[in-house]
C-alpha cells in the first residue's frame, strides 16, 4: 500500500478511501472541492473538513487488489 499526494490535476471521487495524516487515519471522502481547496471526509462517524494536502489517496499493488476480492459460491444463481 502506498500513499500519493493530491495534486490539482487529480481526481478524487465521492466515496473513495483516503489516508488523513494529522489524524493518521483511513477516511471516506464525501465531497471534493477544489475551488475552496478542501476535502469532506467520513471519519469514524463524524464529518471532518480539512485542507487537500492533509489528505493522501491510496493506492495498490496488482497482488493486494487481488487479494481483497472473492468469489461467491454461486448458489444464488440457481
Amino acid at each position: 500500500m502506498e500513499f500519493q499526494e493530491i495534486h490539482t490535476d487529480a481526481k478524487v471521487h465521492p466515496g473513495e478511501y483516503l489516508f488523513h495524516t494529522p489524524s493518521k487515519q483511513i477516511v471516506i471522502c464525501g465531497a471534493y472541492k477544489l475551488k475552496e481547496g478542501t476535502i469532506k471526509a467520513l471519519s469514524n462517524g463524524r464529518l471532518i473538513e480539512d485542507k487537500i494536502k492533509n489528505f493522501q489517496k491510496i493506492r495498490l499493488s496488482r497482488e493486494e487488489k487481488k487479494t481483497g476480492t472473492r468469489r461467491r459460491c454461486g448458489g444464488c444463481k440457481r
